[in-house]
């Protein structure tokens, strides 16, 4: 059975914000985008960094790591059916498209709770925010988290 991965270009100007922020907010994992090459609905992105490697940044499980070594690691990995099922997100994506309605432009779902904070994969735990915030939000708490062990009790504090 054949998948496929849904590629959605961002605007250029947005390309070149998007990056901005990626590196600002998650430079500490050691990423230096140099392009914006996927996203998907919830705003997970595939990046391509200056030595050519391939990034995932997740938001809703707070990660963003190196998930393919070379183009030809990248091309492998966007024929994986398990790879295409976590990626497009089908089954989230209808959910939340059911309950909030269709996404307003440069704005992406997300989990309202963090699936590494235990939130729930399930539309009472779907909201939207603009993209730019959802990777600030994530990487600022991926930054914070990052040295905790895993089980360790997390309370979240909304200053406002």
């Amino acid at each position: 059975m054949s998948h496929t991965l849904e590629l959605k270009p961002l605007f250029n100007a947005n390309k070149m914000n998007i990056i901005s922020e990626v590196k600002k907010y998650w430079g500490w994992v050691g990423i230096n985008p140099a392009e914006i090459v996927a996203e998907n609905d919830f705003g997970n992105l595939i990046i391509k960094d200056a030595d050519n490697k391939f990034w995932r940044l997740c938001p809703e499980d707070v990660y963003c790591e190196v998930v393919a070594e070379s183009i030809d690691d990248y091309n492998q990995l966007i024929n994986d059916d398990d790879f295409l099922n976590d990626w497009n997100m089908t089954v989230m994506v209808d959910e939340a498209v059911e309950m909030l309605g269709p996404l307003k432009e440069d704005y992406k779902y997300y989990l309202v709770i963090p699936g590494v904070l235990n939130g729930e994969y399930s539309g009472t735990n779907i909201s939207t925010a603009p993209f730019i915030e959802i990777i600030k939000l994530s990487g600022d708490l991926g930054k914070r988290i990052k040295d905790l062990p895993d089980g360790a009790e997390v309370k979240l504090k909304v200053i406002e």
